[in-house]
């Protein structure tokens, strides 16, 4: 399987869709739809059961997962492509816009 471009816990910047121009950090990657989860993007209204971890239940809002091809990486605060490189053996992210090495 190819590596992904875009890893649980980076910084990313929306460019498409409702939440353009919205920054957040990435909650859950899902490789197999191609999807990413990002905090406060994407919010969704769930009603929810009773529960022991919810006594109450009632209405919750979540987020809901994006297309990766909608995201871009934020690297010093600047959003940037991603490429990769083969360093000392091992596969790493590069920034295009900066070479910097992502992944250290």
């Amino acid at each position: 399987m190819a590596t992904s471009k875009i890893k649980k816990g980076d910084t990313v910047r929306v460019i498409a869709g409702k939440d353009k121009d919205k920054e957040g950090k990435v909650t859950l990657v899902d490789r197999k739809s191609g999807k990413v989860t990002v905090e406060g993007i994407n919010m969704r209204t769930k009603h929810t059961k009773p529960s022991a971890a919810n006594q109450n239940g009632g209405i919750v809002n979540v987020e809901g997962p994006i297309d990766a091809s909608n995201v871009m990486l934020m690297v010093n605060g600047q959003p940037t492509r991603v490429g990769f490189k083969v360093e000392n053996g091992k596969k790493v992210r590069v920034a295009k816009k900066t070479g910097e090495v992502i992944d250290k």
